[in-house]
């Protein structure tokens, strides 16, 4: 990349695994100079490493304003990495703004948010922290900004896979509906794509792997690859979120994921795009080439 002009470019939650791979495809696939990149963190010192590529590494408290102004000071173009605050309702939705507000007072000039396919009226519950941000996007004042609609990472399937296999049960309220599955390095890999490069204006792009399925069809795949049984088992919403209480999760967090399988059940992770490809010149990675080089860990080896 050669945009000196878009230079530095800003990531936040650096230190998490999505970011990482953002870095990683920054400096290693892109070839953008490690001094012109600021990554940022509630654990600044996890990235000495990058650091000491040449990277500058700030710390960054979604909470605190003041924190975020200083951490985006002086970057042109900055990557949003929406974050993991999902103790209380509302919060990741303020730490967004917070960072939206905090980019238009530092003079950022683009912004990149990694949001979700559909938000809007969505079922699912964490969808109004991204629609929410998507509105703050375009109501701020920011010269241009790309909303990445990203569909599923093939790694969530770690949550339900290893237990089902263990168990040969998959326990699902998301009846046939299906699920763009695309794996989390292509997304970073695209998201890297978009932060680096020198486009301007306001858009969104929805990014899907190249397939759809639905929980039964992963079920086969999955047990076919590792050679263990799966029974795929239909339960209502209510039944899911009890079933994950009595196995210990709190049930607020129940209720949240459990709301994946009423929206996959809605239809609002099926769609299919060609935006993956557009943006990065590449396809997606096939879901039987990701399984292949998974099915060990998720069968628990």
């Amino acid at each position: 990349m050669s945009q000196t002009s878009s230079y530095p470019l800003l990531v936040t939650g650096a230190s998490g695994h999505f970011g990482q791979r953002v870095l990683e495809h920054l400096v290693h696939t892109l070839k953008v100079p490690a001094n012109q990149i600021i990554a940022t963190s509630r654990k600044p010192e996890s990235l000495a490493a990058w650091a000491a590529l040449g990277v500058t590494v700030r710390s960054a408290d979604f909470d605190d304003a003041a924190s975020l102004r200083n951490a985006f000071a002086g970057a042109k173009r900055l990557l949003l990495i929406s974050t993991d605050a999902l103790d209380r309702p509302g919060r990741r939705l303020e730490q967004h703004q917070n960072a939206v507000a905090a980019a238009q007072a530092a003079g950022v000039q683009h912004v990149v948010y990694t949001s979700m396919p559909l938000p809007e009226g969505s079922p699912l519950l964490i969808a109004p922290d991204h629609a929410g941000t998507e509105k703050a996007l375009a109501a701020s004042t920011l010269p241009g900004w790309t909303v990445l609609r990203n569909h599923w990472y093939f790694e969530n399937l770690f949550m339900s896979v290893p237990s089902a296999l263990a168990s040969g049960q998959w326990y699902s309220a998301a009846g046939d509906g299906r699920v763009a599955y695309i794996a989390r390095d292509d997304l970073a890999r695209a998201a890297a794509t978009a932060l680096a490069s020198d486009a301007s204006g306001k858009r969104t792009l929805t990014l899907s792997g190249a397939q759809a399925f639905t929980t039964a069809e992963i079920a086969s795949l999955v047990s076919a690859a590792v050679g263990k049984p799966i029974q795929v088992v239909p339960v209502p919403l209510e039944g899911l979120v009890q079933g994950m209480v009595g196995a210990g999760l709190p049930e607020p967090l129940a209720r949240v994921f459990a709301s994946f399988d009423t929206n996959t059940a809605a239809g609002r992770v099926a769609e299919l795009s060609g935006d993956f490809k557009a943006l990065t010149g590449t396809d997606p990675q096939p879901f039987a080439v990701w399984l292949e080089a998974h099915k060990a860990a998720l069968a628990g080896a």
